[in-house]
């Protein structure tokens, strides 16, 4: 493939807003601006200064982003202090899906994890992202727990 994965920057933002909200569970909860919206602004930072936080891009060979995800590196006492990465957020642009470029990035964060001394990688997906759950079942993604929301 000839994608390159990295930290995203400042100048990523609005590019991971727009994957963000290009979907239809996206477009109803994301606000697309230029400028961006603060509070999208103030999440980054927080983000971007947490050494625990890993909010990252994949470029494609013009250097354009053309996905997105986070994956937080979480402590735990159980399993005997076993740290896990949780990966949230991924978004594969339109006009990349398909190619394979999903695959290499989520292989990619596993990785990641692993260098980081995870010994557990979870994520979650909407329940109506059907295809989402296929993906992540493919790459050996176990739906072993349920989970549950409470927005506030």
């Amino acid at each position: 493939m000839n994608h390159a994965f990295r930290k995203a920057c400042q100048t990523d933002l609005v590019d991971i807003i727009r994957l963000l909200a290009d979907d239809d569970i996206g477009q109803g909860r994301e606000v697309v601006a230029d400028p961006v919206d603060r509070r999208y602004q103030t999440a980054f930072d927080a983000i971007d200064a947490d050494k625990n936080q890993l909010l990252a891009v994949a470029m494609d060979q013009k250097h354009h982003v053309v996905g997105c995800l986070q994956v937080s590196f979480i402590p735990g006492l159980s399993r005997t202090g076993t740290w896990r990465g949780q990966i949230e957020s991924v978004r594969i642009a339109r006009q990349a899906r398909g190619s394979g470029l999903g695959t290499e990035f989520i292989e990619w964060a596993i990785e990641t994890c692993r260098a980081r001394g995870c010994k557990i990688v979870q994520l979650t997906s909407d329940k109506s992202r059907a295809g989402s759950i296929r993906f992540y079942e493919k790459l050996g993604f176990a739906a072993s727990h349920e989970g549950l929301k409470l927005s506030l």
